[in-house]
């Protein structure tokens, strides 16, 4: 099964987005060891070059993929400042991507005279020119009477749920776009479950 990961340096200082940098092609190249299907979704630049605040890469095996989950640590000293310090955290945690639009045909769409209600005449009464249509796939239903005509208010509710199907795709897209940016907060230092250190000794 498919799994999004994203590698964030959370809030953490410029050396998390330096570890990131540097955790995104090991994870890419352990996953060529493991014969498993990686690839590189999106990167967010950090502040200085080389580096990255965050990365998300679609893997094709959840095993894997959980292998590479939790907190990760670099350890190298930093190449920005002179410190003690040699173990820079970053998380990485499955997260949402892809959202996909909601088709939309008029064959999915279950259209059925009503007969309209209030204030218009007899005629507004008593004939069936209202329209109740129900878009099956996702259940939603909108009522259209605007119109004295069966046939206008028909094309009125197919407009009204073409907009209503739009506003819950944009509505699902900025909740899973809330969702990655929460990834940022949740890093937690310190049992990592991996430990990635630069080959050789060097700490680039």
């Amino acid at each position: 099964m498919t799994r999004h990961l994203m590698l964030s340096a959370g809030r953490g200082p410029l050396e998390c987005s330096w570890a990131v940098a540097r955790l995104l092609p090991r994870l890419e190249a352990d996953a060529r060891r493991h014969g498993v299907r990686c690839e590189r979704l999106t990167t967010v630049a950090g502040d200085r070059p080389g580096t990255l605040r965050s990365a998300v890469v679609r893997l094709g095996d959840d095993d894997f993929a959980a292998s590479w989950t939790g907190t990760l640590c670099w350890q190298a000293p930093s190449p920005y400042r002179s410190t003690g310090r040699k173990n820079w955290y970053v998380t990485a945690q499955p997260c949402s991507f892809d959202t996909v639009a909601t088709p939309f045909s008029e064959d999915d769409v279950d259209i059925v005279p009503v007969r309209t209600g209030g204030p218009g005449g007899q005629h507004r009464n008593k004939a069936s020119t209202a329209v109740r249509a129900t878009h099956r796939p996702s259940g939603l239903v909108v009522v259209a009477d605007t119109e004295r005509q069966f046939s206008l208010n028909r094309a009125v509710a197919l407009r009204r749920l073409q907009a209503r199907l739009q506003e819950a795709d944009e509505a699902a897209a900025r909740a899973v776009e809330t969702s990655r940016w929460r990834i940022h907060d949740d890093l937690v230092r310190g049992d990592p479950v991996r430990t990635e250190r630069p080959s050789g000794g060097a700490g680039a």
